[in-house]
């Protein structure tokens, strides 16, 4: 299969190019390269006879006429998204542009391929959301794919916008297409403006770590290269317009997580322990969702997937790789915001649940 990936160089996006080419697949890396990417997340795949990159933009409908039309696909992966919620608290215009008006602007040019090739039956376009479409829960229950969509920030209304216009293409165009909503990614090439590479580099440096309120909200947490696995299943054996919910059935306080960190942290480098002595609480983020818990029933029975990396290990190997890759994450630090507190715009708006 030939799978034109959109943000192939970003966090999630990589992952995903750099597993559909192990498991044998072509794929053309379409990116803008915006701030949050990294061609050197794919340098392992870079020369591969199966590898295309291009530069481009979702908003440019020229140019993905163009790649279309000289890749021709088999299928669309779309992962290009603004998807930072501190970014887009300060920002929410460039959020609606790229997530809203970007991915209808891909879906018109995907239907107008589609329909040239004849309409094949076996074309997929498979849309990647967030769990936080659904809102916030309370101390009890899990988001299923039947969840009310509630979003609380800017980022994760134009993503529940996005999903709307997917599944709207799928009914009225008869475009097919598949959706699936996750749980927090992390593990190797994260962004160092997420919370878990955040932990890990100020940890190193002695810095102060952040943790907003008191670090009582809860994630569920997904390694990133299960999450790719599952991105893959569902494209290939995905139901056409369903919507799977895909989680790391990993649940954990923020602050919990932290000290989770900072215990690997002081094993892998004592010189520094005990790293726990370095959090600090600040101002909570506006808005910010107190819970979220994905139930990924659906996935398991219906594709037998379930994440194979417990939290506990996911971590760790996480840790391991930003101690064994300053190369790569230390010049992203000089890039514009990463290590200053963003998302304060909204703070006097009051304090989300």
């Amino acid at each position: 299969m030939k799978i034109l990936v959109t943000g192939g160089a970003g966090f999630i996006g990589s992952a995903v190019v750099r597993r559909a080419i192990a498991d044998g697949h072509a794929v053309v890396n379409l990116d803008a390269l915006t701030y949050a990417a990294c061609l050197d997340s794919v340098a392992s795949v870079a020369d591969h006879p199966a590898y295309a990159f291009e530069h481009a933009d979702i908003r440019d409908r020229a140019a993905l006429d163009r790649i279309f039309a000289a890749h021709a696909p088999d299928a669309v992966l779309h992962l290009a998204a603004e998807s930072h919620v501190d970014r887009s608290i300060d920002g929410p215009g460039e959020f609606i542009d790229t997530n809203v008006r970007g991915t209808f602007t891909l879906l018109e040019a995907a239907r107008a391929y589609w329909e040239r090739a004849g309409r094949p039956g076996a074309f997929r376009f498979h849309h990647v959301s967030t769990d936080e479409v659904y809102g916030s829960l309370g101390a009890e229950g899990q988001f299923t794919e039947a969840t009310p969509y509630d979003p609380r920030s800017p980022y994760a209304a134009s993503k529940a916008a996005s999903d709307h216009l997917v599944r709207a293409w799928g009914e009225t165009y008869g475009l097919p297409v598949v959706l699936t909503n996750c749980s927090n990614n992390y593990g190797p090439f994260h962004f160092p403006e997420k919370l878990i590479p955040v932990v890990i580099l100020r940890a190193l440096a002695g810095q102060p770590i952040p943790i907003y309120g008191a670090g009582e909200n809860v994630r569920d947490w997904l390694y990133v290269e299960d999450h790719a696995e599952a991105l893959l299943e569902v494209l290939q054996r995905g139901r056409l317009g369903r919507s799977y919910n895909i989680g790391g059935e990993n649940e954990a306080r923020n602050i919990d997580l932290v000290r989770m960190l900072c215990a690997i942290l002081d094993d892998r480098r004592p010189e520094g322990a005990p790293h726990d002595r370095l959090i600090s609480f600040v101002a909570d983020r506006p808005g910010h969702d107190a819970r979220y818990a994905i139930d990924p029933t659906r996935i398991r029975t219906e594709l037998g997937w379930r994440p194979s990396v417990t939290l506990e290990q996911g971590l760790a190997r996480t840790v391991d790789w930003y101690l064994a890759n300053e190369d790569w994450w230390r010049p992203l630090l000089a890039r514009p915001g990463v290590g200053a507190r963003l998302g304060l715009a909204g703070a006097t708006a009051g304090q989300g649940a």
